[in-house]
Parts: structure tokens; sequence; C-alpha cells
């Protein structure tokens, strides 16, 4: 296939170019602020660049993992909000309709509460947060342009670039240097599916070639608190040493309310033979590749 990857510098569009390539499709990507190479940028607000881009690749797939993610920074500006993450895929959805294009819509486990769960796509969806409200906008709107694209949730990515693993062994390195900084807290009262970047890209791809169409969830198998993955992660990079202090969420006031249990039930993807590993093994997985933060501390 011919694809066009809306935020290609992102941990989900940089993973899913490198996946459609080893696939052997033609890939193009895009980026906003943070130049990726073989991606062209793109704002993905201006109409006109948007359609001029388009109608250039013309391809016949549109991902678009690209969006307003920053939890806090769209409690304040909700109107952004859904410009980035509702108005501007629904033009890249309208656009690819145009030519005859499949779509593809990244959303989040954040447009549940955390009450009930595991959570299936039947599942009511009622968004604590100005970011959940503006994926689900934007899931509602690329599907009543055409039941055909395809909106998948997903939750707690990593891989590439900045996530929570990341964060944890670089604080873990810190503390190691200086233990005066700690402790390391970490809440234990959050609960859903951490799931690796690569993974998550390759589970897409079987999705687009297996005709999934509509509203599908897909993370790595399992479920795990924050601190549980935290103590995981450090414990798989040889940290062990390095204590946690678990907390609740409630010591973390933050402007935008989380939902403390966001597990995503994936049974509508494993009934077309997609499953993703379980989350344990993706976590060793990233802390071998070659772009983990062990690999950064290694080489600094």
């Amino acid at each position: 296939m011919r694809a066009l990857v809306v935020g290609a510098s992102g941990q989900v569009g940089g993973a899913l170019m490198e996946a459609l390539r080893a696939r052997g499709h033609e890939a193009t990507g895009t980026y906003a602020a943070h130049p990726v190479a073989e991606a062209w940028p793109l704002d993905v607000t201006n109409e006109s660049a948007v359609e001029h881009a388009v109608m250039f690749v013309k391809p016949d797939w549109i991902f678009c993992p690209a969006g307003l993610s920053h939890v806090d920074y769209c409690e304040a500006h909700p109107d952004e909000a859904l410009r980035l993450n509702r108005d501007a895929p629904l033009h890249l959805a309208r656009m690819g309709q145009r030519l005859g294009a499949r779509f593809v819509y990244y959303s989040t486990d954040y447009v549940f509460d955390g009450v009930g769960g595991p959570f299936k796509e039947e599942d009511g969806a009622r968004p604590l947060n100005v970011y959940g409200r503006s994926k689900l906008a934007g899931e509602r709107a690329v599907l009543a342009a055409s039941p055909d694209f395809l909106v998948v949730r997903t939750s707690w990515v990593f891989g590439r670039g900045r996530n929570f693993i990341a964060s944890i062994c670089r604080r873990a390195a810190e503390l190691r240097r200086d233990p005066a900084q700690g402790p390391l807290r970490v809440v234990e009262d959050q609960i859903g599916s951490p799931t690796y970047a690569p993974d998550l890209a390759a589970g897409l791809l079987e999705l687009v070639e297996r005709g999934g169409r509509g509203l599908y969830h897909l993370a790595n198998r399992g479920a795990a608190s924050r601190f549980e993955l935290a103590r995981f992660a450090l414990d798989a990079a040889g940290q062990s040493d390095v204590g946690i202090l678990p907390v609740k969420t409630s010591e973390f006031p933050l402007p935008a309310q989380r939902p403390l249990y966001t597990v995503l039930d994936c049974g509508r993807a494993a009934a077309l033979g997609v499953r993703l590993r379980p989350w344990p093994e993706a976590v060793r997985a990233y802390l071998s590749a070659d772009f983990s933060p062990l690999a950064a501390q290694r080489g600094s």
C-alpha cells in the first residue's frame, strides 16, 4: 500500500513508519514540531497544507497518530484540543474519502471514567478530562464520516522518545547518583494496559491487512499499576536497588483528573487473530532496544 503517516515523529508514528517499510509498503511521514528523517513538516490545522500533502501522496491509507496528548495542557486549552484531536483528523479523513483512501485514527483509554472494566469497545465512554473528551469527539467524527474507517484505542504507550518508563529510568539514575533526591514516588492506584509502540504498530497493520474497520482496542496483554510497571522496569533494567514508594493519585494534584482503571479488553482484535504479547515481554524488548533509556545511559 501507499501510506501517509501524519505524526511520524511521535512514538507511535515513528514505529508505524518502520513497520510499514518492513512489510514492503511505501510510507511517507509528516511531523509538526520535531523534525524526523524522511518526513515533511505539516501543520494539521492548516487545511490547504493538508489538502496539498494528501493530493501529492495520493495514499491508499492515511494513519493519524498525530494529536494533542499532553493531558494537563489540554485541560487548560480545550479549544486547541478539539482543533487537533477532532477537527484536523476529520479534515484528513474527508480528504481521504475524496481519493478513496482508508483512514486510521488513534484514540485513548482516557475516554473511560475508570469505573468498571476491563473495557470493551461497546462500553459507555465517559471521559473525565478535556483530553479524553476531545479524543472521543474525534472518534465519533471520524466514524460518522465513514463506518469503513478504523479507530484504534490504546493505552500507556512507551517506545522511542519520552514516556513513563523512560522517565522512571532517568529518575532512578539520578537517585543512584544522589540518593538525597529520593525517594522515587509512583502512584499505585492507576491501573492500565502498558503498550509498546512497535507492537502496537505491527498489530495495527495486521488489523488493516485483515480488513478491520470501525472501533478496536489494541494493547499489550495484561494489566499493571503505574507502581507495578515502574518496579518491573527497574528490576529488568538491573536497578533493583532503587526503592520506590507507592503513593495514591490524590497525593499528586494535577489540573486534569485521571481515570484510575482503564484496562482495555482487546477481544475484538483477537477475534481477527491480532493479539499483542504480554506487557512484561514488551518492556524487556524495549529496554534492550537501541533507543531505550538504558542505551542512552550507557552512552553518556
